[in-house]
């Protein structure tokens, strides 16, 4: 027993120990089949999906999933740090229990509470190893409790870096393309003088926000489960308008910047793929995906009433069905691992953008104070 239990520490030991450098420390995407971390992830993601599924108010079923991801991260560290308490805890009992207790504990429970205060610092020094073998343990568990918290330490702020790298660009989405942001109205409100060259600009701008964001959340997915701050904002939605509206670009406006889309719509498809490989979520192919022929009829009159013209014929719907098929499946998958609307084409009526709304407004005109004479 005392073999087995030498080798079960050992092997926990290690594998909270290479599952932590690979989700902190290695900044790359981990190809291998089994990752502890992500059984993790998708257990626990598909349990709360359940928990939440009853509720009813989308805004309190929206609130209640941004909780999971930060939750989930502290979870996460607990369930390594309890991880390679229990590794040492039981190399100290496979060792013999070399230690003084001066407590009522006796057994495996002395052995796991020296190796949670040891890993935590605490020195209480109400149990103490004897031999050199328990000191030994003692002092790689001390040092390697400290290692953990400096990679908690690091970890965290980077991840809030990222994160808020990734919203402060869809923030500025809110007023050049609505809320949620939508290609037509994206091209709309760019139908201006100079609205092209805008356009090439916003393009390009998010052409890096996509790089950036495919490095950031291949390097640390659990950033996919961390939700913007309005719930009709989402970087899934972000990235569906770019890519939308891209395309459209591409297939021919006039007057527009063909050559700059392309390389945002390529760089945007890039990361929707990607991510969609790190969490499993099959493409899902549906006919006419999120725009039916009427929809597209629809949508150039749309654009032709603010004097955007956009190629017609079979060639063009053609090249158009083409480019939705290399990125919209993925769109789909991922929107419904991560219970996220992806926002149509174009809406029908004129919404507000949440940069327009005040709720602390609408209670004052509601109740009559506040109203202008």
């Amino acid at each position: 027993m005392a073999v087995l239990a030498l080798l079960i520490g050992i092997a926990l030991i290690m594998l909270v120990l290479w599952e932590g450098f690979e989700t902190i420390v290695l900044p790359r995407r981990v190809t291998r089949r089994f990752r502890l971390t992500r059984l993790f992830y998708r257990k626990t993601w598909l349990l709360w999906q359940k928990l939440v599924g009853p509720v009813t108010s989308a805004r309190n079923r929206e609130n209640l999933l941004s909780f999971y991801g930060p939750l989930s991260l502290l979870f996460l560290l607990s369930v390594w740090a309890g991880g390679l308490i229990l590794g040492f805890a039981l190399l100290h009992w496979a060792v013999g229990s070399t230690f003084d207790a001066s407590g009522a504990l006796h057994g495996f429970l002395s052995d796991l509470y020296l190796s949670g205060t040891t890993f935590f610092t605490l020195g209480l020094g109400d149990v103490t190893p004897r031999n050199p073998p328990a000191r030994l343990l003692t002092v790689i568990e001390c040092g390697m409790g400290f290692g953990f918290l400096a990679l908690v330490i690091g970890y965290l702020p980077a991840l809030n870096q990222s994160f808020s790298r990734r919203e402060v660009n869809i923030s500025l989405l809110d007023a050049r393309a609505g809320s949620p942001p939508t290609a037509a109205e994206m091209l709309r409100r760019h139908s201006h003088d100079r609205g092209m060259e805008e356009l090439r600009q916003l393009l390009h701008e998010w052409e890096r926000w996509s790089a950036e964001f495919l490095e950031s959340h291949i390097s640390f997915p659990v950033l996919a489960y961390f939700r913007s701050q309005h719930e009709n904002q989402s970087w899934l939605a972000a990235l569906a308008s770019i890519l939308d509206a891209s395309a459209l670009v591409m297939v021919g406006v006039e007057g527009a910047c063909e050559r700059q889309a392309s390389l945002t719509f390529a760089m945007a498809r890039h990361a929707v793929v990607d991510l969609a490989l790190v969490f499993g979520a099959e493409p899902k192919i549906r006919e006419n995906g999120r725009l039916t022929p009427q929809m597209l009829t629809h949508l150039h009159e749309t654009l032709a009433k603010v004097g955007l013209k956009l190629q017609t014929g079979d060639e063009a719907e053609r090249k158009l069905a083409e480019l939705r098929l290399m990125y919209e499946p993925y769109l789909l998958s991922l929107a419904a691992y991560h219970h996220i609307k992806v926002p149509p084409w174009f809406f029908e009526e004129e919404r507000q953008d949440n940069w327009q709304a005040s709720a602390w407004e609408l209670r004052k005109l509601k109740t009559g104070r506040g109203r202008k004479p």
